[in-house]
């Protein structure tokens, strides 16, 4: 069986001999490839806990860059081996670069617009570091993207990313907003938009948010009755009944590539908003409504689907949404006919 190094900037947590991250997809695909490949997963060591467990045997995590390039270059000597990077980071461009320079051929898989996360994270200069990492690494390695714009007009294959399987269409309550409760699961971090969410309904005590995927400090920065964060969730029925408890879920990220969170939600049958800066989401999906980011006309989207729920829930029905098994296959393929 022919050896997959999967490399990531994303943090993994040790506790004896098991692994955890906070990233669904980090656990996901690695593991998904592992039936047709032997996979090497290398990462940053993380020294906060985290919430998925990661079912690989062969996972190497390091607190230095120099630890994480060197076990890289170590790797090299496996001849006939390949290379996954997953995103752009200045970890994952050394590993690119190393990789080069000892006559392997990486493959990195873009899954968001890095020059929008870039300009949440460092402002102005964002955009123009992260357009000299893409540039390089863009002339030396495949690309793979879940969107045609992220790869901006480079040669790459397309997939459609998805942790859904036949559980999460089964069993779908139907639901009448009575109080709106608004769900956002995913990472609270500046780039998803959270903190400019939160400010919008401080003390907007008609409507609720609940927050999943609780990290480090949130809930000393987040402090509004409103408001409720909940730890990460790793149990699929646990996560499944968020949805369901909740009518309608929010993604307020300034840049998004294929998000899985929000297909979870219209696989439960949830109207969903998005801000602007992300309404290219959308395509052909129904039940997702575009908001301006301000209240007002969250407030005005927010009615739009309150007083036409079970219509927009019946229209949701057609929705043609991938699955996690249907993704992990066009993986394997382009991974395996690449050079």
């Amino acid at each position: 069986m022919q050896k997959l190094f999967i490399i990531s900037n994303e943090s993994i947590y040790q506790n004896n001999s098991e692994y955890f991250c906070d990233n669904i997809d980090l656990k996901s695909t690695p593991e998904g490839l592992n039936k047709n490949f032997e996979v090497n997963l290398i990462a940053r060591k993380s020294k906060v806990e985290r919430a998925f467990s990661i079912d690989l045997k062969n996972i190497k995590i390091f607190s230095s860059i120099f630890s994480f390039i060197f076990a890289i270059l170590i790797s090299t000597k496996n001849k006939n081996s390949k290379y996954l990077i997953i995103s752009i980071s200045p970890y994952t461009f050394l590993a690119c670069i190393f990789l080069k320079l000892f006559g392997k051929s990486p493959i990195i898989y873009l899954r968001s617009d890095g020059y929008g996360e870039y300009k949440a994270i460092l402002g102005f200069i964002g955009p123009f570091f992260y357009h000299l990492m893409f540039s390089i690494l863009s002339l030396i390695s495949n690309l793979i993207s879940c969107r045609s714009y992220i790869l901006k007009g480079r040669k790459g294959e397309l997939v459609s990313p998805s942790q859904l399987d036949p559980e999460w269409f089964n069993n779908i309550k139907e639901k009448k907003i009575e109080s709106i409760k608004l769900l956002y699961v995913g990472r609270i971090r500046v780039e998803k938009g959270i903190f400019s969410l939160i400010k919008l309904i401080k003390d907007k005590n008609d409507l609720s948010l609940t927050l999943v995927g609780e990290e480090k400090n949130a809930r000393h920065n987040i402090n509004q009755n409103n408001v409720f964060i909940k730890k990460n969730e790793n149990n699929k029925e646990n996560l499944i009944k968020f949805y369901d408890d909740h009518n309608i879920f929010i993604l307020p990220s300034f840049t998004e590539g294929h998000p899985m969170a929000l297909l979870e939600a219209l696989a439960r049958r949830r109207p969903v908003i998005v801000f602007d800066e992300i309404k290219h989401v959308i395509g052909d999906k129904k039940g997702i409504f575009v908001s301006k980011r301000n209240y007002a006309n969250l407030l005005e989207t927010i009615n739009i689907i309150k007083n036409d729920y079970q219509k927009i829930q019946e229209e949701m029905k057609q929705n043609n949404l991938p699955t996690n098994k249907e993704f992990i296959k066009q993986m394997e393929n382009i991974i395996s006919n690449l050079n």
